[in-house]
């Protein structure tokens, strides 16, 4: 078994805390870090796989909280922006790949770095590009969570509600990314089973770690030291492609 096939597992494993402890971000902490050392549609097959088991055990945790217009609204354009975003996939160069992921690493984490003292409440109607969008940039680039995030922040949803319905959204997302994947090939590269094999059980150990993270630890510091990190990861994607 090759040696990059440990560090891709060690990727799941970082990615995975961040999932268990706020409910997404798996892959875009992961993605960026592994695509330097496997080629970004590799990255992407490898690590819907890990993520579809996370996405079951945060989406099924307490599905009754969720609010099941937002969730509605934001699947369906999910589904066409999953259609979408796989269609452009198999065509991305992969230099081209790579400045768009590190670009997008980037500017979500200089958005999670700007504080914000209120949250306006917005019109449901945005529900259709947030769920399109996300639909996009998870196959792209394994990372729908943000937009959904983004959406379901400012709709005034109790903890509970949010947490809820972001965890069913993001599990229908990862679920039709990987049902994108099988039916473009990506997913029936055997090399990407041979790694899921050390990448899941990592995930599932990663989402336990950061379920009690998530008890322990302040979710602004938490939310900084993942923007961070992204900054890092999402910089390094950018002078690899373009230099």
């Amino acid at each position: 078994m090759p040696a990059d096939y440990f560090i891709l597992a060690a990727f799941s494993f970082l990615g995975s805390i961040v999932f268990g402890a706020t409910g997404f971000g798996a892959a875009l902490v992961a993605i960026p870090l592994a695509t330097q050392f496997v080629p970004l549609k590799f990255a992407l097959a490898l690590f819907a796989l890990a993520d579809i088991g996370n996405s079951f055990s945060v989406g099924l945790e307490k599905p009754k909280n969720a609010v099941p217009g937002e969730y509605l609204r934001l699947a369906l354009m999910i589904l066409i922006g999953t259609a979408a975003g796989v269609t452009v996939l198999v065509n991305l160069p992969r230099a081209a790949g790579m400045v768009l992921l590190g670009g997008f690493v980037i500017a979500y984490a200089l958005y999670a770095l700007v504080p914000r003292r209120s949250v306006r409440v917005i019109a449901q109607g945005w529900a259709w590009v947030a769920g399109f969008v996300g639909g996009v940039t998870s196959s792209l680039f394994g990372a729908g969570g943000p937009p959904y995030v983004i959406y379901l922040s400012q709709r005034g949803l109790s903890k509970e509600a949010f947490r809820a319905t972001l965890g069913l959204v993001t599990m229908t997302s990862i679920s039709l990314r990987v049902v994108g994947f099988f039916l473009t090939g990506l997913l029936l590269d055997p090399d990407v089973w041979l790694a899921a094999a050390l990448a899941v059980p990592a995930a599932l150990a990663g989402i336990a770690v950061g379920r009690r993270i998530f008890v322990k630890v302040s979710m602004v510091q938490l939310g900084r030291a993942i923007a961070v990190l992204l900054l890092a990861s999402g910089g390094a994607l950018l002078v690899r492609a373009l230099y």
